[in-house]
């Protein structure tokens, strides 16, 4: 035994590995490093594989990709879609490239005719060509945001939409039952010339869905964080007419280390600090940031004279609000729909329910969003992740939504007012949401489950002073079945407060998801005098109050983790 890892399975998996720098590499780990390579296998989850680029059949590497290739062929050919069309694309992460050359080559060797995307590009640009090319999968090499050691192997289905059970766990069986990756088949890809046209036929529907903006002075800050978006952003926005594009020069190329930011995720504190620098030095009127493949967008703008992000929830609310008031009727006469997830604000709903929209709550991740009803016109979750144009790609798109944006942020310039002004207005019409997030990070994965069964048995009755009842989301029948609390109360003023409860599906944390609202004519209470008097009168100063109550809440709940 090598350190509880059987001699004889290290070496079988060394034989069976196809690429002679992981053989390398496995030969020479030991110790616990070892033992967790080979713990599991790396899990066929959503939407497909994540995970450290190492040797080992818990990594990320060519053998690993070469026989998750081998299951999704298998699992297209059971279900009647030999011979079909197959999208290949990847990132600029280590290891993207020859795990996009050992996927293409597979699928080839296995009938399938395969469309590799010609450079390293951003993930909507595979889930577009899959529904423009009426292809029977998609294959994205990336790990998105997550940090400079890991990659992933993103997986659509025909129409571009993510895959969901029983795919996923049937790919899993069968990649599982797949030959040794030294085994299976591999042949050189014949160059299809649609692969020549994805780009171009991408940029030119954004053209379609948001025509150009004439005489525009709107000014963009912009970064792709070390990613593949930099260049076909700048492109995407130019044909809409915005041209004063300021990049991060740091970030604007792609680079796989990402070394001006500890964790590549517009959402991190301190990732925006450059570009919120740059819309500053540059008296910009937006600032626009990318996450590495390009699929999740973020906005920043002056916030009562100060430059910050947006978070995920109010960037839903104005594109949700923008898009159902330009002209984005369903088809048919039909309502259009708009969806968000349990753990996202409650907002969006209103602002459907006032414009006739019909809005639809998912389980979180893009793959239940693209899936909520016809006809979808927008789709978001607070990870910042927005689907703008759901007729071309059933994915969260950063690229389309940046584009969006800019155009929402002209049409506030040309008004005489800014993005925050527009939210606010919101806020008017349907009432302050306020939104934060409180997780929990553990060493010992047992507290997470101790600490939803504590929710389940013995809740905390109040939070912010406010009452609250606690719902089983495990005990539902419906759709959205799955392991989350929800706590919700009313004050006698109208105020409230929610609470979403749910262990992370990525990382070793409770996530709990908080949302204090008023109601539109909300008067604040004899208690809080040192807040505004009328809901109307002082806007900013509500945002304020919820913004504290949010803080409080969390601190209420961290207390109660301890307890």
């Amino acid at each position: 035994m090598s350190d509880g890892v059987a001699d004889e399975r290290v070496a079988a998996w060394i034989a069976a590995d196809p690429d002679p720098a992981t053989r390398a590499e496995l030969t020479a780990v030991a110790g616990t490093d070892l033992a967790e390579r080979f713990a599991a296998p790396l899990r066929f989850g959503t939407a497909g594989l994540r995970g450290p680029v190492r040797a080992g059949p818990n990594g990320m590497n060519v053998a690993v990709v070469t026989r998750a290739t081998a299951g999704l062929a298998a699992w297209l050919i059971e279900h009647g879609h030999s011979g079909g069309s197959v999208v290949v694309g990847r990132d600029a992460r280590h290891g993207s490239e020859p795990f996009a050359a050992a996927s293409a080559q597979v699928l080839a060797a296995a009938g399938f005719r395969v469309v590799v995307v010609p450079a390293p590009g951003p993930t909507p640009l595979v889930a577009f060509a899959c529904r423009h090319l009426d292809a029977v999968a998609g294959v994205q090499i990336t790990a998105s945001h997550n940090p400079p050691g890991d990659n992933g192997y993103k997986v659509y289905l025909a129409g571009g939409a993510q895959i969901v059970p029983p795919a996923d766990g049937e790919i899993e069986e069968l990649i599982a039952a797949s030959p040794d990756a030294v085994d299976i088949p591999r042949q050189p890809v014949v160059h299809d010339p649609r692969a020549d046209e994805i780009v171009g036929r991408y940029l030119e529907r954004i053209g379609k869905r948001f025509p150009t903006v004439a005489d525009t002075s709107l000014r963009i800050a912009l970064t792709p964080m070390h990613g593949v978006g930099g260049a076909i952003a700048v492109d995407a926005l130019a044909r809409a007419g915005f041209t004063d594009v300021h990049v991060v020069d740091e970030q604007f190329q792609p680079d796989p280390d990402f070394p001006t930011v500890d964790f590549p995720n517009p959402e991190e504190a301190g990732a925006s600090d450059l570009l919120l620098a740059l819309a500053e030095e540059v008296d910009a009127d937006i600032a626009i940031a990318l996450d590495p493949d390009a699929d999740r967008c973020a906005v920043g703008t002056r916030v009562e004279g100060t430059w910050r992000m947006l978070t995920g929830d109010e960037t839903g609310a104005l594109l949700g609000s923008f898009i159902l008031s330009d002209g984005a009727a369903g088809h048919d006469g039909e309502p259009p729909v708009v969806a968000s997830t349990l753990v996202s604000s409650s907002l969006l709903e209103k602002i459907a329910t006032r414009a006739g929209a019909h809005h639809v709550t998912t389980l979180t991740g893009f793959k239940w969003l693209v899936r909520a009803g016809e006809p979808l016109r927008y789709a978001y979750e607070e990870a910042i992740g927005h689907c703008v144009d759901p007729d071309a790609v059933r994915d969260k798109d950063g690229i389309s939504a940046a584009v969006a944006l800019a155009v929402l942020a002209d049409r506030c310039r040309r008004d005489g007012r800014g993005v925050a002004h527009l939210l606010l207005e919101l806020y008017e019409t349907h009432g302050v949401h306020v939104t934060r997030q409180h997780s929990v990070r553990v060493d010992d994965t047992t507290v997470i489950a101790s600490l939803m069964e504590r929710l389940r048995t013995a809740p905390p009755s109040t939070l912010a002073d406010i009452a609250v009842t606690a719902e089983d989301y495990a005990r539902r029948s419906d759709s959205l079945r799955t392991n989350l609390i929800a706590l919700r109360g009313v004050a006698g003023d109208g105020m409230s407060v929610r609470v979403m409860a749910r262990p992370s599906g990525t990382e070793p944390k409770l996530k709990y998801y908080i949302e204090m609202t008023t109601p539109p004519d909300f008067v604040v209470s004899a208690t809080q005098s040192a807040a505004p008097t009328t809901y109307g009168a002082d806007t900013r100063a509500l945002v304020h109050l919820l913004d504290d109550l949010t803080l409080r809440v969390a601190a209420e709940l961290a207390e109660y983790g301890r307890t």
